[in-house]
């Protein structure tokens, strides 16, 4: 069984579903990366790009992996298609994160400059009073509070034999890092009870669900990816 590496942390959650989805079907069809490129056209180091992660694949790329696996192209497209409009806003804005950082450190320079002239102005105007008169340091800022979600655990086998937690039904959604919602609280909850927890059921697709998901995936025999798909879950379901 093929052991794919963790995929770049930076990728949208669209991008990996697609390229989650593109391993799988490469596993499925028994082909090394050159009989692939052999089959389809693309050079062996273009697959390897963008089972990577590294490059998004071409629609005709995808609608022949799509031949090869036996899956159905119609959906596989959808999923490009959503994963290039992601693809495409992540490269057009490459600098908004440097200038959000920018922009918060001149905000917190000028921030301390105000206090600063603040503090001079009130020793002047306190200057040669008696001690009881001293300025008061300036407040500081409220800090802004988070709140943060929690999700309880109502774990029961149904009728169909499946283990459900009372958060989500899904059988096939894609989870990955960074993900939040009902369907990660339930992914943890059914974690925990196959005895590996993730601590806090918050919902949240952090380091923690990550690590949990990888040891089930590899007790079961799975594709060690970190990533919940629709063989995950089976494992997860019971």
């Amino acid at each position: 069984m093929s052991r794919w590496k963790e995929l770049p942390a930076e990728l949208s959650p669209q991008v990996r579903q697609l390229v989650v989805r593109l391993r799988r079907l490469k596993d499925h069809s028994g082909l090394s990366v050159r009989q692939l490129a052999a089959k389809t056209g693309y050079s062996a180091k273009s697959w390897e790009r963008y089972l990577g992660g590294r490059s998004l694949p071409p629609r005709e790329a995808v609608e022949a992996m799509a031949r090869i696996g036996g899956d159905d192209p119609t959906r596989l497209l959808a999923l490009h298609e959503v994963a290039a409009e992601a693809w495409g806003a992540r490269r057009a804005t490459p600098e908004r994160p440097q200038r959000l950082r920018l922009a918060m450190v001149a905000g917190a320079v000028a921030l301390v400059v105000a206090i600063a002239t603040s503090v001079v102005l009130i020793v002047r105007f306190t200057d040669g009073s008696s001690g009881e008169e001293r300025a008061a340091p300036p407040p500081k800022p409220p800090s802004a509070s988070r709140s943060k979600r929690t999700y309880d655990c109502r774990v029961e086998r149904s009728a169909d034999g499946r283990w459900y937690a009372g958060n989500s039904r899904t059988r096939d959604a894609i989870l990955a890092y960074g993900q939040a919602g009902p369907e990660v609280a339930e992914a943890q909850c059914l974690l925990r009870r196959a005895g590996f927890p993730t601590g806090e059921i918050d919902g949240i697709y952090g380091p923690l669900t990550q690590g949990a998901v990888k040891r089930l995936q590899q007790r079961d025999g799975l594709v060690v990816d970190g990533i919940i798909g629709p063989h995950t879950w089976k494992a997860l379901r019971g």
